[in-house]
């Protein structure tokens, strides 16, 4: 039976990639910090360690056929010992402005000099990242926010995790570089429409300046760097917003899922 490391296996994605495993007959081996808060299938095996640590990645990697990779950093430091505890085999989980360098774009290149057997797996905006709006849902009719009319392709956890899930199971897709988005362009402002629409509130959009947004993002943790490139693509997609791109049916076989089903099946979160 095929072995395959899932990394970030309690996370967003991660959770979609070991499900989707499993359901191919895979066997899946999870690098995890607490086991005991995993609250992953009890038929996964879980591997104590932090992504970090070569050494645990070392441990979690022996024996496995190949594995899918998601560094947590917004930093690429650190990252060449991990990448070459891996196995040969392994799917990234990467972005779409890899190309443009920055984190994605380090780890992408430390995958090619270490020989791997690699895909990218590049989305887009990640229509989970909507859930930073639910607070103001749930607590009044107002959403805030930086440049409302910036344009995003926003894809589904789902679907990056299928995609993920093909490119590990198949050598077809070794060396491919895969740019997954949704099935259309929304405007934030859209957005939050498309969530009201679906759990019958009436709302309202104000635009924050970049300043305020910025102190919003550092005062819930964000990195500052992360905070300062995040405003200057949101503002950049005004003008020039994300592209939508047929990877999703093209490998799935299926319309990619569009924002309107990702706010029907998180609706609860945004309910009071």
């Amino acid at each position: 039976m095929t072995n395959i490391l899932v990394t970030g296996a309690t996370g967003r994605v991660g959770r979609h990639v070991v499900a989707g495993l499993q359901a191919a007959g895979v066997h899946v081996r999870a690098l995890v910090r607490t086991p005991e808060a995993a609250n992953l299938p009890p038929d996964v095996e879980l591997v104590q360690g932090d992504i970090y640590d070569p050494s645990a990645v070392r441990r979690a990697a022996a024996g496995a056929d190949a594995a899918f990779l998601l560094w947590p950093s917004y930093s690429s430091e650190g990252a060449e010992p991990i990448v070459a505890e891996l196995p040969q085999r392994v799917a990234f989980l990467s972005s779409l402005n890899a190309a443009s360098g920055g984190m994605w774009g380090d780890v992408e290149e430390l995958l090619r000099k270490a020989g791997k057997d690699w895909t990218f797996v590049r989305p887009g905006g990640f229509a989970v990242n909507a859930q930073t709006w639910a607070d103001q849902f749930r607590s009044g009719d107002v959403v805030r926010l930086p440049s409302p009319q910036a344009g995003r392709s926003l894809i589904h956890e789902r679907d990056i995790a299928a995609v993920a899930v093909l490119s590990l199971l198949s050598d077809h897709h070794i060396g491919q570089t895969y740019e997954v988005t949704g099935p259309e362009v929304l405007t934030q402002a859209e957005q939050v429409q498309t969530i009201a629409r679906t759990i019958g509130k009436e709302m309202r959009v104000e635009e924050l300046s970049a300043a305020d947004a910025r102190q919003a993002m550092l005062a819930q943790g964000a990195d500052p760097t992360l905070a300062d490139s995040a405003l200057t693509y949101w503002a950049s997609l005004i003008n020039n917003p994300e592209p939508v791109t047929p990877t999703v049916p093209q490998l799935t076989g299926r319309p990619a899922l569009t924002f309107a089903q990702w706010s029907e099946e998180h609706a609860a979160e945004f309910r009071r």
